[in-house]
């Protein structure tokens, strides 16, 4: 069983590093560690202005990670992400230099503005955790992240995500605004930048090691795997036009373990499934033409809120 102590500390001690430069949005912190732990890729979509890179970089520093931020515009290329090989005039002879990609927290900025050629170079990295340049394949680090984001706002000289292409994404998240109180706190204080440049590591190499793997010991009882299953394939119906893949299911029940063992416990509860099945799944289904977003994730949460929860004393 894993050490539910241990993964409470690592929880707090990212999330209080984090939340001193992102106010209010300890959710969506713990959110974006969840994916961490099962080295997933967030999407984040959200307004301009609303603090998405500054979450990504306070992330970064709280974890000892490198990072990197890549602005995708159209005349962006995939060896600007991946890297080239280039002439060593001095040693004569063909030297890698690698791209922004290789980085543990990538940030991918407007992914959308990019052209779908270089959009899969980088889903290719993600996916396959490598990068092959000139016939030569680079491994890419064990703790390498991406988080792209998108402006749902912005329509003209974009290219959004096709569905198949979001389903590579562990979660889609969103920060949303801050409220009034927090705003306000917000305007007076001193710049963000500086306060995640004055950010520290706060977890230890070990420690991120450790939790990363030992998420999967939690245990999953039959009956809230049922209730998983319950709910993926309920999104297969009519009522969507296509329903969460077998990966996504996967991917859930791997995302219910992280939130078990982050709320101190070494089993899963069907609290956990309804915690973590929004930022799983709504990217993931396809609610048919016409239909908007926010009515899509309506729909979802609908759904989740109809499927019979097991009982407690069967857990």
């Amino acid at each position: 069983m894993p050490d539910v102590k241990r993964f409470l500390r690592y929880r707090d001690s990212i999330v209080s590093e984090v939340s001193k430069a992102i106010v209010g949005k300890d959710d969506v912190i713990e959110l974006v560690l969840n994916a961490f732990l099962c080295a997933g890729h967030v999407l984040l979509e959200d307004v301009p202005g609303t603090g998405k890179t500054m979450l990504l970089r306070a992330f970064a520093r709280a974890i000892g990670g490198r990072f990197s931020r890549i602005q995708f515009t159209p005349d962006l290329l995939p060896s600007d992400l991946t890297g080239i090989d280039f002439y060593n005039q001095k040693l004569s002879e063909f030297e890698f230099r690698p791209g922004p990609v290789f980085a543990d927290i990538v940030l991918a900025d407007e992914i959308n503005r990019a052209t779908p050629r270089t959009q899969s170079a980088l889903l290719e990295a993600m996916e396959e955790r490598q990068v092959s340049v000139d016939g030569t394949t680079y491994p890419l680090g064990s703790r390498f992240m991406v988080m792209a984001t998108q402006n749902p706002l912005e329509s003209y000289g974009t290219f959004p995500l096709p569905e198949a292409q979001t389903d590579r994404f562990f979660m889609r998240l969103s920060l949303g605004y801050m409220t009034r109180e927090q705003e306000l706190a917000v305007l007076g204080r001193r710049d963000t930048v500086d306060i995640i440049g004055e950010m520290e590591k706060v977890v230890s190499d070990e420690d991120t090691e450790y939790v990363r793997k030992a998420y999967r010991e939690v245990l999953v009882h039959d009956d809230v795997a049922g209730y998983l299953m319950n709910l993926v394939e309920s999104t297969r119906n009519d009522m969507f036009a296509a329903g969460v893949s077998t990966r996504g299911a996967i991917q859930l029940y791997h995302a219910v373990q992280a939130n078990a063992a982050l709320s101190g416990r070494d089993y899963a509860l069907p609290e956990d499934i309804r915690r973590v099945a929004p930022a799983v799944l709504a990217h993931r289904i396809a609610a048919g033409v016409g239909v908007k977003r926010q009515d899509a994730e309506a729909r979802l949460m609908d759904l989740i809120d109809r499927i019979p929860v097991p009982v407690e004393g069967r857990l």
